[in-house]
């Protein structure tokens, strides 16, 4: 009897997978499952092998998108890809997050920017907060590429804010304009990840960004290493999470059930309210080294999904 054969997907910066998801190839093997890293675009790859394709981390699909998706849609063609690829078209663009609020589930209140608007200087800049500090952020990206934090109430801060937004509008890309909620400074980020359609474990992330963009400096004064620590989340932040996730099969056409995993990352507003950051269905970091038994958990749901050999 042949075993089950998993790709999972990662990108040639990390063939080895990133290291979080190492565990996942011994412990898949316990259950009778061969798991492999593969390469997302390695055109060598025969993907109709598999009986079935993890999306992990293949990080670098912010570089070329459309490659990525059409990427998603060949393999769902020829095995089964976990999440699916009409969840992960719909999420790699930030501005699913119109979707969020519509269906009135808390976010971030946001300015979108659309390049085809052809914005000058000085519509850019009216569209900036009055005061406090903002961040900048195109709508497709992962971690903090491409993100700055600008301060409302100081002219050379504005000015360096106009020119980012202006750069990546021209260059074609959808703009975020958000307030940077002082809470996150103090309390940082929760992120909270379902397996299977319910809760898991929450992680902390400390305040990441400091200040204003600068091309070729993503990891310079503007964004801090990311710091993970082990979280309890609130009832609040919980129900909160709950109830994006709960939400996703009338938001995310071919999402008629709970996917594998979700990942809700939560801020609290001024009032301390839980609002949401972003959602990760696509490739998030699951922080299963931060959380005991949820390495098992994610293998037992994954393996329950893998269709018994003929």
């Amino acid at each position: 009897m042949t075993q089950p054969r998993i790709a999972l997907a990662t990108s040639s910066a990390l063939p080895e997978l990133e290291a979080d998801d190492r565990p996942l190839v011994p412990a898949l093997a316990e259950r009778g499952i061969t798991a492999e890293p593969v390469v997302w675009d390695d055109p060598a790859v025969d993907w109709s092998s598999y009986d079935l394709v993890l999306i992990r981390s293949t990080w670098d699909y912010t570089q070329h998108p459309e490659d990525f998706l059409a990427w998603t849609r060949k393999v769902e063609e020829v095995s089964r890809l976990v999440n699916p690829a009409s969840a992960v078209a719909w999420n790699v663009d930030k501005q699913y997050q119109r979707a969020l609020e519509s269906a009135g589930l808390p976010i971030i209140p946001t300015i979108w920017l659309d390049p085809e608007r052809n914005f000058d200087s000085r519509a850019i800049h009216t569209r900036f907060p009055a005061f406090g500090d903002f961040v900048i952020k195109p709508t497709i990206s992962t971690g903090s590429r491409d993100t700055g934090r600008y301060n409302a109430g100081e002219t050379p801060s504005r000015a360096l804010a106009i020119t980012h937004a202006k750069n990546l509008l021209t260059a074609g890309r959808h703009v975020m304009v958000q307030r940077y909620l002082r809470q996150v400074d103090t309390v940082g980020e929760s992120a909270l990840v379902f397996i299977d359609g319910r809760f898991s474990h929450a992680v902390r992330k400390a305040p990441q960004l400091e200040g204003p963009f600068r091309a070729g400096d993503a990891e310079g004064d503007t964004v801090k290493h990311e710091v993970m620590t082990a979280r309890e989340a609130s009832a609040e932040e919980i129900a909160v999470a709950e109830r994006v996730v709960a939400a996703l099969p009338q938001l995310v056409d071919g999402v008629d059930g709970a996917l594998l995993y979700a990942r809700v990352d939560l801020v609290p507003d001024d009032a301390g309210r839980p609002v949401v950051l972003e959602l990760a269905l696509a490739e998030p970091s699951l922080f299963f080294s931060l959380a005991d038994g949820s390495l098992d958990r994610f293998a037992d749901a994954l393996a329950a999904r893998v269709s018994p050999p003929a």
